[in-house]
């Protein structure tokens, strides 16, 4: 009904606009922004009134204002959100570390809802959901339009409980069955690992991460670790005053980062480290979000460590948080922040010094786009076409170091195909002949990926170890 409200209140503010327009000036002087501000103010009651006397239906002034608000954030970026007192109560739970659901960060980009990162361990991790998947449906419902807080009151429910979410991934809908539990959010973990390289998990930079990460830190001392791999895969983020506070510990005393509030205002934040105690490695992919993105981008462009894995979310954007006197909040996008070496973020996110992907199960694969062999024609170098874009895109998911893919049979595809033949025992004379093209078709129908190696931590070793 909310949002027949806002609909209501733009249709209304297209019927009165000749009252709206008769208020811009008066005897020929022109009024202020803050003059037509006010006068505005005045129309919008006018229009409360008018819609609480004439709507069939019975509707109360604080659904109207409801609508009213929350149309109003609608227009800002997909971060600032008003709360009702009741949202804000679940929002403030969820940020206390505890909490019932699947165990998601989601954000509304253009009316979808994409995760920005599953929780570590939690039911939406286990079932497989990945970053930057899009909910589409939950529980059969279409959800296009729906706020974060909508939807994310229709994916919670009573532990034990399940919910279907029809998940949009490469433009194909998997429905992935998902178990509610409580999520506990444990937001650091650490082991020491072979040569005593130790290694710390961070899933989230929350109000008492720092002092966990100290009393991780302390072990690492008592065993006399001095190289580090710090995770930050999938850390949505957190609170800046937490990863500043955390990078103090890892990035000698310097620049850390800038924050650029909306009146130009700039703030620069350092750290007082004066000695590096730790070699670090860290790891970061596509879920890594908002405050890790920070402490990478200090990391890198202080050159503290050595970035490793996926190119980060790209979420450079501050908000604050205004609660009311009515039990309401508002949580506002206020700054942008850049990175030590004064980059921008957003939008863009942190490229590692190592780009290395982990390998995905093929049902986690985009193969919609792979053409299908005609079997006309038997390739070699020099020719283009959808063939030979067929085999570059096989060869790529296979593991064969292809350039491209880009249809173009040159020396380098012909030396893998060569390859292809003699692991499958046909003759390597690197022709992709109809042999070949079948062979290549079958065995993609019949691959399967060794997930449980985690390429990205077995880079981040091998750095350290050297």
């Amino acid at each position: 009904m909310k949002n027949k409200l806002i609909a209501l209140v733009l249709i209304f503010s297209m019927m009165f606009s000749t009252l709206a327009f008769a208020t811009e000036s008066i005897d020929g002087v022109e009024m202020t922004e803050e003059e037509l501000f006010s006068d505005d103010v005045e129309f919008m009651k006018l229009v409360a009134e008018f819609v609480k006397e004439n709507y069939l239906y019975d509707v109360s002034y604080e659904d109207i204002l409801e609508g009213l608000y929350k149309g109003m954030f609608e227009n800002l970026d997909d971060y600032s959100v008003f709360f009702t007192a009741e949202e804000y109560k679940e929002f403030t739970t969820d940020m206390s570390g505890e909490f019932t659901g699947v165990g998601i960060q989601i954000i509304n980009e253009n009316d979808f809802i994409r995760v920005v990162t599953p929780l570590h361990e939690s039911p939406a991790e286990k079932a497989g959901l990945m970053a930057k998947d899009i909910i589409r449906y939950v529980d059969g419902v279409d959800i296009k339009g729906y706020t974060t807080d909508e939807a994310a009151s229709m994916i919670r429910g009573p532990v034990g409980t399940t919910v279907i979410l029809g998940i949009d991934r490469n433009g194909e809908i998997i429905n992935i069955p998902v178990v509610r539990d409580n999520i506990v959010i444990s937001s650091v973990f650490s082991e020491i690992m072979e040569d005593n390289i130790g290694y710390l998990k961070i899933t989230q930079f929350n109000s008492n991460t720092l002092e966990l990460i100290a009393e991780h830190m302390e072990s690492f001392m008592d065993a006399g670790v001095e190289k580090l791999v710090i995770d930050l895969r999938n850390n949505p983020g957190g609170s800046l005053s937490e990863v500043l506070n955390t990078l103090d510990l890892f990035v000698p005393a310097g620049p850390l980062a800038y924050v650029i509030k909306a009146n130009g205002e700039e703030t620069e934040y350092t750290s007082s480290l004066q000695v590096q105690n730790f070699e670090l490695a860290v790891l970061v992919n596509e879920g890594s979000a908002s405050a890790s993105e920070i402490f990478a981008g200090a990391v890198q462009d202080r050159d503290a460590g050595t970035i490793i894995g996926t190119t980060t979310f790209g979420k450079g954007v501050v908000q604050s948080l205004y609660p009311l006197k009515d039990g309401s909040a508002m949580k506002l996008t206020t700054a942008e922040y850049l990175t030590a070496g004064r980059n921008h973020v957003h939008g863009v996110g942190i490229t590692p010094d190592i780009i290395i992907e982990n390998k995905k199960p093929l049902s986690e694969m985009d193969t919609s786009d792979i053409p299908e062999f005609d079997k006309k024609r038997k390739p070699d170098v020099g020719i283009v076409g959808l063939d030979v874009l067929a085999s570059e895109k096989i060869l790529k998911i296979l593991g064969y170091p292809v350039s491209g893919p880009d249809g173009i049979f040159d020396e380098n595809l012909k030396k893998q195909i060569a390859q292809f033949q003699s692991d499958k025992g046909l003759y390597p004379y690197g022709i992709l002949d109809f042999t070949t093209q079948d062979t290549l078709k079958t065995t993609l129908d019949n691959y399967s990926v060794d997930t449980s190696v985690d390429l990205q931590l077995e880079k981040a070793l091998e750095v350290l170890g050297q």
